[in-house]
């Protein structure tokens, strides 16, 4: 079962998500801080490269599973050209309606 993006919680993660899912990268960077960063499975990442590589570039979506934590957790299933789908994890944390960091990795 999933959750619908215009169901979640948080705005700017419900903004997140629905901009991954419609491959629209300029509303993507549009609600991330300016000095935003991120992780994947524990290691940090330079953020644009990592989202034009694993979101943008292979036509990444997702599927969300489940929320907590207010909206700021994520369990989805995460599908891209590149390696298919997974489960994956996702941690945000807001501030000021924008996101300055995320972090996944598989769940």
């Amino acid at each position: 079962m999933t959750i619908a993006p215009t169901k979640l919680s948080d705005p700017a993660v419900r903004a997140f998500v629905t901009a991954v899912n419609a491959g629209d990268r300029e509303a993507f960077f549009a609600l991330l801080a300016a000095d935003a960063t991120m992780s994947d499975d524990g290691s940090e990442r330079d953020l644009a490269d990592w989202v034009d590589r694993e979101i943008f570039g292979p036509n990444g979506r997702m599927a969300v599973q489940t929320e907590s934590h207010g909206g700021h957790a994520l369990v989805a299933e995460f599908t891209n050209e590149t390696w298919g789908t997974m489960r994956t994890a996702w941690r945000f944390t807001v501030d000021g309606g924008k996101i300055r960091r995320f972090e996944t990795g598989q769940a």
